[in-house]
């Protein structure tokens, strides 16, 4: 399965954490924070500017984006997490190769 996310605090730093004056409306340290997790991981994963994409077995992958959602905690009294998820039984690879076989399609057409 792949899994699509972005996650992001909100409601801004709980009591005795992080001055939320210092950072103003960024919030790439806990976007960091959670790419981090993801990559400590070990799973394949790529991320972009708007969403990291990690895969895996279901419960793996699960597992990763609650870690990420909790590093992302720490930087706010809220958290948002949007989710998107391909799930793909039997398949693995699929986070290239979805890609490639776009580019391929792409490549017959031109």
């Amino acid at each position: 399965m792949i899994v699509a996310f972005s996650v992001s605090p909100s409601g801004g730093a709980p009591a005795g954490h992080l001055d939320p004056e210092a950072h103003g409306d960024s919030v790439h340290d806990a976007v960091a924070a959670a790419v981090a997790v993801v990559r400590a991981s070990g799973l394949p994963n790529r991320t972009s500017s708007m969403f990291t994409e990690i895969e895996g077995e279901w419960d793996e992958v699960m597992a990763v984006v609650k870690d990420a959602t909790e590093a992302v905690g720490r930087f706010g009294t809220r958290v948002s997490l949007v989710l998107k998820a391909d799930v793909r039984p039997g398949r693995t690879g699929e986070l290239t190769g979805k890609v490639e076989r776009l580019e391929a399609a792409l490549g017959e057409q031109g």
